[in-house]
């Protein structure tokens, strides 16, 4: 089974023009997250942001079978980690630039922005989430027919 930092490498080398530093001490937030259980899918770097200047907030976007981690680690002391579960995803949107796109996350609560991942990768992110999370929700729907 791959580490969180290996899916993450991968896709830095697939997809070089995307901007992403500090990538293993990233996942590595993601990976002391992880749950029992818990299986790390696809995973890929951005920036987690709006502001395509700002290229010192990288992150490591992770899927697994259970929800969608992004995790940062400050460069002095701690970190950032964001959790997004099946329940709580609304929807995704795609935005393609000349050199970079962006990668928008709809949640019940908030608006997640991962910006300057290289344009090439953005169909397989798409693709990853999207049938992902097609297939999660299909368990929360209620069906009216067994009440």
């Amino acid at each position: 089974m791959k580490t969180v930092y290996e899916y993450a490498l991968e896709f830095k080398n697939r997809h070089p023009f995307t901007i992403g530093w500090r990538i293993k001490q990233n996942a590595s937030v993601v990976e002391k997250h992880l749950n029992p259980g818990e299986e790390v899918l696809y995973a890929f770097i951005a920036q987690k942001n709006d502001n395509p200047f700002n290229i010192v907030s990288s992150a490591v976007v992770a899927l697994t079978n259970k929800r969608i981690l992004i995790g940062r680690k400050r460069v002095v002391i701690g970190y950032f980690l964001d959790s997004i579960t099946p329940d709580m995803f609304n929807d995704l949107k795609v935005s393609s630039g000349l050199i970079w796109g962006k990668v928008y996350i709809d949640t019940i609560k908030e608006f997640v922005t991962l910006s300057n991942v290289s344009k090439d990768a953005l169909s397989e992110i798409e693709t990853a989430i999207s049938s992902y999370m097609l297939e999660e929700k299909k368990k929360y729907v209620i069906n009216p027919s067994s009440n």
